[in-house]
């Protein structure tokens, strides 16, 4: 749902960057609460994972595609504000680098699919989780699967207000929506497998379902049972952390490397309905043309080593950020 250049006239485009950056103003205050020494690495692979995520793009309906957004999935392993900021490095790497949205239209793609799809998914999970401990991955997936269609409504709205070619809003709203439901329905699968993999594997990384999952117990040789951790896991050893950290990284090497190059070539749901409603041709040249736009085909570089790159852009930028972002209070735990 990448927003390309041209899609806006300036002034919304300005709107929505005055937006997007006191969201990540925000978000950078509010981070500090989530951070330490668990979470702020953690962020760096979630921004990178979502990157290659989002390469990935699978057929949703004839002739159309659609890929990862990946709010929800953020909120959920490392909190709603440090899950903006993940998505809006993820968003400037893409524009800056890959020629994947707009440089004009950023604002735009940070409020859309960054702001509104944390704050929708974020607010989901914590309704469905709160409601039970072993709900996690049931509400993981209904978050993801109602912020993708929200995501694109709001860019309907927006484009209403400030597009630069005339819509039928009912009409743009219902296609945006109804394939971004089936979009949402590929975000739902991905966001709840990843969610109940890091669950099984390592708990205490998921944000969400910090205070939502079981106690541990400790059964000694006698048979007496100590409860640790109340409802919260205890966490693991720093050095523990890295043998996931390094799988984590292999895992998102190996997608934006390898798998990459079989994601479907269809045009994702926003430009197969710009196509079908007569916009798209609003849609101006991109600003950037070096060796990595369109992820290496204007370089004529293998989308797999464009990919690899990207990881390794996102990673080290969300890193440095998510490190910066704590405050003096977490920087040890």
């Amino acid at each position: 749902m990448h927003v390309p250049d041209g899609f806006f006239n300036a002034a919304t485009s300005i709107s929505a960057g005055v937006v997007a950056a006191a969201g990540v103003t925000v978000c950078l205050r509010g981070a500090r609460r989530e951070l330490d020494d668990r979470t702020a690495p953690m962020a760096g692979l979630v921004a990178a994972f979502i990157f290659a995520v989002q390469m990935l793009n699978f057929p949703v309906a004839a002739g159309t595609s659609g890929h990862l957004l990946g709010g929800a999935l953020a909120a959920i392993l490392v909190g709603p504000y440090t899950g903006v900021l993940c998505m809006a490095v993820v968003l400037l790497v893409q524009g800056v680098f890959f020629a994947d949205g707009g440089l004009t239209a950023l604002g735009v793609n940070i409020t859309i699919m960054g702001i509104v799809t944390v704050v929708v998914g974020w607010g989901i999970f914590r309704a469905v989780a709160g409601l039970s401990r072993g709900r996690v991955t049931v509400a993981a997936f209904l978050a993801a699967l109602v912020s993708v269609p929200a995501s694109a409504l709001a860019f309907t709205l927006l484009f209403w207000i400030g597009g630069t070619a005339p819509i039928e809003v009912g009409a743009v709203a219902a296609a945006m929506g109804g394939v971004h439901v089936l979009i949402g329905i590929g975000e739902a699968v991905i966001t709840a497998v990843t969610v109940g993999a890091v669950l099984a594997v390592r708990p205490d990384l998921v944000y969400g379902a910090r205070g939502l999952t079981r106690p541990l117990v400790l059964r000694d040789a006698d048979g007496a049972t100590t409860t640790v951790g109340g409802q919260e896991q205890p966490a693991a050893a720093p050095g523990r952390l890295k043998p996931f950290l390094l799988g984590g990284v292999g895992l998102t090497l190996v997608l934006a490397g390898v798998v990459s190059f079989f994601a479907s070539s269809s045009p994702d749901g926003l430009e197969a309905v710009a196509e079908n409603k007569g916009f798209l041709g609003q849609a101006s040249d991109h600003l950037v043309t070096w060796g990595l736009a369109d992820y290496g085909e204007v370089g004529g570089i293998p989308v797999g080593v464009a990919g690899i790159i990207g990881v390794g852009l996102v990673l080290l930028i969300a890193g440095a950020v998510a490190y910066a972002a704590r405050g003096r209070d977490t920087a040890k735990v």
